[in-house]
């Protein structure tokens, strides 16, 4: 990963470690909301990649009130080099971790969940359509990845082996 200062200016932007980390955290409370043992690591790494990416983001907000699993058997376009994209996102991510971590934000269980700290990130959300977009949308995927309640479940809906 190239550093900070040598980034181009749209990398920067999207990919803020605090803005992914906004987006992990607003994940983990919609899981928590569902389950509150907290989300498993391996989950957090498909929240980035489903959120920032407009045309799955876009099927998940139309959809947001049906399950996680038959929205994306109607949208198998979704799937589409999504396996690259979770590889691709994973530094953006660690980045986030480090950020939220350092700040106090969230915490890992001693069975290595991730759980959020209350009141360390405000509730309400706000910035540009797409920033609540993205921050709306991984709520909605927090909560259904805890509704669905199997890793290997949510990694085979998405075409990765667990």
């Amino acid at each position: 990963m190239k550093r900070w200062d040598l980034r181009p200016f749209e990398m920067r932007n999207l990919f803020n470690p605090a803005f992914c980390g906004l987006v992990l955290f607003r994940a983990l409370s919609g899981f928590e909301e569902e389950d509150d043992r907290g989300m498993p690591f391996s989950l957090t790494l498909l929240v980035l990649p489903l959120c920032l990416y407009r045309d799955s983001r876009e099927v998940i907000a139309e959809n947001s009130r049906s399950y996680l699993i038959k929205v994306v058997e109607k949208n198998q376009q979704i799937m589409v080099g999504f396996a690259e994209r979770v590889t691709q996102m994973m530094p953006y991510a660690f980045e986030a971790f480090g950020l939220l971590m350092e700040r106090g934000c969230i915490f890992v269980t001693e069975d290595g969940r991730i759980k959020t700290v209350h009141k360390k990130v405000r509730k309400a959300i706000d910035g540009t359509v797409e920033i609540v977009a993205c921050q709306k949308v991984a709520r909605v995927v927090g909560k259904e990845f805890a509704r669905i309640a199997d890793r290997a479940t949510v990694y085979t809906t998405f075409g990765i082996r667990p």
